[in-house]
């Protein structure tokens, strides 16, 4: 746990489990939330806006970012407005375009000027950073979240993209990258070591935290009891009276 505290990174869990927020909002490592309405439906959420509500009655003091889930850019500013309204500390993510592949910009660029603190969400591409910095107002906080884990997925490395996605981004002091999706725990620090501002991390990854720093021949002694065990557990056995010779073994391969 040391090591994550002295991190530069800010970790934000990410997440719908209320009970699961909740626990993690007691984590002083933790410095802030997030959410999408995928995750809300998985988590059997039925109502967005009281689900939404009761999560930032009862963390008021770090940022939550909640999601537009309109399809039309003027309908997009509609629920962003409202989502504001709900708190002090909401952050509105806004997709970085609709399903007709459109690019939200105009969305993105009224909002920020307006004031609204937003997250923009599904970014891929460097091109897209560029885009949603020069759509971005000087003054307003915003997030940008690049799915590098989902990147990752594609079979290119994301750690390039993020460092110049960075670079891009320091033209909006108040802009801050978000490294979204990650897969392991390492994610942390290769996003802590090419200075991204912020990850999110899921409840079930964040649940390995205790990982972090252990030593690996005791972590490989644990993994060979584990396997020694579930075989016992499982009742497995092996004839070792009618196991053959290694030469006879070798003939019978070569042949």
């Amino acid at each position: 746990m040391e090591q994550l505290s002295r991190l530069g990174v800010k970790i934000f869990a990410d997440g719908a489990d209320f009970e699961g927020i909740l626990a993690l909002h007691k984590n002083p490592l933790i410095h802030g939330f997030t959410t999408n309405p995928s995750l809300m439906r998985k988590a059997g959420v039925e109502d967005y806006e009281d689900f939404a509500r009761r999560l930032l009655a009862v963390v008021p003091d770090r940022p939550i970012s909640l999601e537009v889930f309109a399809d039309e850019p003027r309908e997009m500013v509609r629920q962003a407005e409202a989502i504001a309204s709900w708190g002090e500390n909401v952050v509105v993510k806004i997709p970085v375009m609709n399903t007709r592949r459109v690019f939200t910009g105009p969305v993105i660029r009224q909002l920020s000027e307006a004031g609204v603190a937003i997250n923009v969400t599904g970014v891929m591409t460097l091109e897209q950073v560029r885009r949603i910095t020069h759509a971005l107002a000087l003054g307003t906080p915003a997030i940008v979240s690049v799915f590098a884990g989902r990147v990752a997925d594609t079979g290119v490395d994301p750690v390039p993209l993020m460092a110049e996605a960075v670079r891009v981004l320091r033209e909006r002091p108040r802009a801050e990258l978000l490294w979204a999706s990650p897969r392991e725990l390492l994610n942390i620090f290769q996003a802590d070591a090419i200075g991204c501002h912020i990850i999110t991390v899921t409840h079930d990854l964040l649940a390995k935290l205790g990982l972090i720093g252990k030593d690996l021949e005791q972590y490989s002694l644990e993994t060979v009891e584990t396997f020694h065990r579930d075989a016992k557990a499982a009742g497995y056995s092996i004839d070792v009276g009618q196991a053959r010779r290694p030469a006879e073994l070798a003939r019978r391969a070569i042949s």
